[in-house]
């Protein structure tokens, strides 16, 4: 017997969290479900972005940070999401990609879940 794949973990993760496809009205709610957005700060003039919130299941934004780490270091997945994560990593850095790469993902699994087709890649924005 083979040891599932990160992919296959990472969305079994992502179908437990979320329980069912119509939980969001938009798939971009799903990485905030998970904490993978950033906290705002706003005092005064000032308004910056913090660190992610952390809200939602610890397991499966594990399991998205892995999954983004396989895709980001190894040569896994689709090369214009790899592409796309290297862009933001020239202008924040590793970590910050790889989790923004993690949110990506989890938007798209949720995208992917609830229209019920299957994957394609296409031109990244």
């Amino acid at each position: 017997m083979t040891a599932p794949s990160v992919g296959t973990i990472t969305a079994m993760a992502v179908v437990a969290a979320f329980d069912n496809a119509a939980r969001f009205r938009r798939s971009s709610s799903a990485g905030a479900y998970l904490g993978l957005t950033t906290k705002r700060y706003e005092f005064g003039k000032v308004s910056r972005n913090g660190r992610i919130s952390k809200r939602g299941d610890r397991f499966t934004r594990k399991c998205l940070y892995e999954a983004a780490n396989a895709i980001y270091c190894r040569n896994l997945g689709g090369p214009r999401l790899r592409d796309w994560a290297k862009a933001v990593a020239g202008r924040t850095g590793p970590r910050k990609a790889k989790v923004a790469l993690a949110r990506k993902l989890a938007i798209m699994l949720h995208a992917i879940w609830r229209s019920g087709t299957p994957f394609r890649e296409v031109a990244m924005a």
